[in-house]
């Protein structure tokens, strides 16, 4: 039985800051724009802060982040670029954007007027161009656009396209009306932004000044270049046993044995972020080969089915082998967003240069 050494000793994900590096640097070269890369949900389950360190070297703008407790997280870290807080503004809330030195989204009159009351400190414009989510409506233009001619704080405008992997259409219509909102403002603030991954890996045309990054950074598809892994998503066997002929296997017995099957027992389960969806339709990679999954994901456990010896204590990788991250996610029924940001806090992050 080979050795165990003593962390990790069950799951863990390898995150391989160079390939992640390595993506943003492809995002740059297609688009030709800076960098705002979006870190919220603790950097897609990477780790914000270690993200942010790791991409500092390629001189982004700043990062997004989804809410105030996200960016004073990466403040009391030491990041000190700007930090874009993609959460609408509340009123209740400026007091903490300024302690931090975060700059707000704003995409109603009353937020605005309250940001633009305290003073000169940069804010962003949402503008809603078809996502329907957050914003500013782009065919209202007229009830706001008087605000901004004398706001010393209009930093940046963006908009945030609904379907930029999946439909060309909908994305050339929703930078028309972002054209079309920009052309009646006063002014034109500095920095204009609306590509997210796949609409920054199809060129220039919609990079404007910044673009904004975030699942083709991770690893995961954006529709364009194949992304370098970044996440390995590792477990030890903790058990293996055979499985007789008709036994079935874990809860409900969703899995009959064939045959005699040999069965190998893995650390980690859905409280570690292991979709139950994936329960005998996932797969892993175990001495460089396809195991199943067999029966239903557990708390604490998955059951593989490999087709070579395997011992207590062998690694096998879950997504970002042979089985990659989008391939799994598509096993699961969900997307490689979900797969990342679930991985749970029993899972360590180990960090590669």
């Amino acid at each position: 039985m080979p050795s165990i050494s003593p962390e990790p000793e069950r799951a863990w994900a390898d995150i391989d800051l160079g390939a992640l590096r390595a993506n943003a640097r492809t995002v740059a070269a297609v688009s030709g724009a800076r960098l705002l890369p979006m870190v919220k949900a603790n950097g897609y389950g990477v780790g914000a802060i270690q993200v942010a360190r790791a991409l500092d070297a390629l001189d982004p703008w700043g990062f997004g982040v989804a809410t105030v407790e996200e960016g004073a997280e990466l403040r009391a870290a030491g990041i000190g670029r700007p930090l874009l807080v993609f959460q609408p503004l509340h009123p209740a809330l400026i007091p903490r954007y300024l302690a931090h030195a975060l700059r707000p989204t704003i995409g109603d009159v009353e937020s605005l007027m309250a940001w633009l009351a305290q003073g000169p400190e940069p804010f962003h414009l949402d503008i809603d161009s078809g996502m329907s989510r957050t914003g500013f409506r782009w065919s209202d233009t007229p009830a706001w656009r008087d605000l901004l001619a004398t706001a010393p704080g209009f930093e940046g405008c963006f908009t945030h396209f609904a379907s930029a992997d999946s439909d060309p259409a909908s994305v050339h219509r929703q930078w028309r009306r972002f054209q079309q909102v920009l052309e009646a403002l006063p002014v034109r603030p500095p920095v204009v932004h609306a590509a997210n991954s796949a609409a920054a890996l199809q060129g220039k045309h919609y990079a404007a000044d910044l673009v904004r990054p975030g699942i083709f950074l991770y690893g995961g598809d954006a529709a364009g270049p194949r992304p370098e892994p970044v996440v390995r998503l590792r477990a030890r066997v903790v058990a293996t046993r055979i499985v007789r002929t008709g036994e079935t296997m874990s809860y409900g017995g969703t899995w009959t044995a064939p045959r005699d099957t040999r069965v190998a027992t893995l650390g980690i389960g859905y409280a570690d972020g292991l979709h139950r969806a994936l329960s005998n339709v996932g797969a892993v990679e175990l001495h460089g080969r396809l195991a199943p999954i067999v029966g239903r994901v557990t708390m604490d456990f998955v059951m593989v089915a490999p087709d070579v010896p395997v011992e207590p204590g062998d690694v096998a990788t879950l997504f970002g082998g042979i089985v990659s991250l989008d391939d799994q996610a598509k096993r699961a029924g969900t997307i490689s967003y979900e797969l990342l940001t679930s991985m749970g806090p029993r899972i360590p992050r180990r960090y590669h240069a």
